[in-house]
């Protein structure tokens, strides 16, 4: 082990620059599949959606009503508890939001209307939002420097893994089970991770170091011998006032460009990821194939979508993210243009919507890098829940905009145009956005932390 000799240093920054250990890959690994489980959530309503209309005889405006809640959900979500992971840490804030959503998908299959089974699938997103904004922030903060967009870029793939995954054995409980084992189901991965994320996933060194509330350089060094890193014999002097910074800084006049920037650019092109998402399965059936082939080119997207996420984040170790992000974005919008004048070929559409799907959840890959970068500590998981919970405005606004052009009889081709500017508009916003170096010593300078100086473990506590 590299570990037990104390030495005088800032913990972040040993995490930083140390190559990661066993421990480090697996608390990233769990992000990745805490990310499935809102990939898993988005398409088992889809999959419950016809069972339910059948056992309530609701018609499919009733339905697309229930559809619309998760993602207001996972909207408050973001915006209300995000910010707390920089309030109370980032692992009490998992656990939470992880009851939250086991006890949403449990209560799914007690109820008897849908306005039970809309408040419920609210609360579920309101967990989904909250944990989001965390993971991402424990995947930057558990990751080196070097490797700091890989892992935030494969914790964001688990979103089309869950997708995919979760609706392969979807479709094998709805072979035996009513619409309710979806949920139960759902509710039995969420259970699962809780004993995970406590056994695993120590309170993030990063958020500890700032913060340094009673105990702190204990429970630092704890997590540093665990993971086989040198400890600390004291933590960097931080004064009170930059300790008591808040999410409130996010519209301080040093943060208020980046935060607006990354939310719009994070909105625009999820308009054009959800269009894809959302309404591929309808533009199949249209061309008149069966709902079961609509749903297997709907599966390419996410394939395509968790390929191109994984290559974006190798090519983050050569590249810079934000060139990267915004390649993403043009081409995503290429493609997604290209996907509306496809002939009615099952072989074709299922290429063209996976390359679709490579493109833009490859730019939603490296957004979530953005925002690991774009925010300091004190503010990482806030910001990331300002820009998630603003963009799933965009999630339900964008086929609720399709939709209104394909009632306005425009042809597929228009419509698939209309919707690609989103990504296109995000392209141009990205360009403005202004990156941070991040490491611990870096940002105990940016922060006015006084680095030269330690604090010991009794003035820690």
């Amino acid at each position: 082990m590299r570990g037990l000799t104390p030495v005088n240093n800032d913990p972040r920054a040993i995490i930083s620059n140390a190559p990661m250990s066993r421990m480090q890959v697996l608390i990233v690994a769990l992000t990745v599949g805490l990310n499935g489980l809102d990939g898993f959530d988005v398409l088992s309503i889809s999959f419950a959606g016809p069972g339910i209309l059948g056992e309530w005889g609701l018609d499919r405006a009733a339905l697309g009503f229930v559809l619309s809640m998760e993602l207001w959900g996972m909207a408050i979500g973001s915006l209300v508890l995000g910010p707390l992971a920089d309030k109370i840490g980032r692992r009490p804030l998992m656990l939470f939001c992880l009851v939250l959503m086991a006890v949403g998908m449990f209560m799914a299959t007690t109820v008897k209307n849908i306005y039970e089974l809309s408040a419920w699938r609210i609360l579920t997103g309101l967990g989904i939002g909250g944990l989001l904004a965390a993971i991402n922030a424990v995947a930057a903060e558990y990751s080196s420097l070097k490797r700091r967009h890989l892992c935030v870029s494969i914790m964001s793939i688990g979103y089309p893994i869950g997708a995919v995954l979760g609706g392969l054995v979807v479709a094998q409980l709805l072979k035996s089970y009513t619409w309710r084992s979806v949920f139960y189901f759902g509710a039995v991965c969420t259970v699962a991770f809780i004993p995970l994320v406590l056994a695993f996933v120590p309170e993030s060194v990063h958020w500890l170091t700032r913060k340094q509330p009673k105990g702190a350089l204990e429970k630092i060094n704890r997590t540093l011998a665990r993971m086989g890193h040198a400890t600390v014999s004291a933590l960097p002097v931080i004064s009170e006032s930059v300790r008591k910074r808040s999410v409130s800084d996010l519209f301080a006049p040093g943060l208020i460009a980046t935060t607006l920037l990354v939310a719009m650019a994070y909105f625009f092109h999820i308009t054009t990821f959800y269009f894809v998402l959302k309404w591929t399965p309808n533009i199949v059936a249209g061309m008149g194939f069966p709902a079961s082939s609509a749903a297997g080119v709907l599966v390419w997207a996410n394939v395509g979508g968790a390929l191109g996420g994984a290559v974006l984040g190798l090519l983050t170790l050569r590249f810079a993210v934000k060139t990267l992000t915004i390649v993403a974005m043009l081409l995503s919008a290429v493609m997604v243009a290209v996907f509306g004048r496809t002939p009615p070929d099952l072989q074709t559409m299922s290429m063209l919507v996976a390359f679709s799907g490579f493109f833009t959840n490859g730019a939603i890959v490296g957004m979530y890098a953005i925002f690991a970068q774009a925010f300091p500590t004190h503010v990482r998981a806030g910001g990331t829940g300002f820009a998630i919970g603003i963009g799933r405005g965009g999630s339900a606004l964008a086929p609720i905009i399709a939709g209104f052009l394909f009632k306005a009889n425009q042809p597929l081709p228009t419509v698939a145009m209309v919707m690609a500017i989103g990504s296109l508009i995000a392209a141009i916003v990205v360009t403005f956005v202004k990156l941070r170096l991040d490491d611990g010593a870096s940002e105990t300078a940016g922060e006015g932390e006084q680095s030269p100086h330690m604090r010991g473990a009794s003035a820690a506590s």
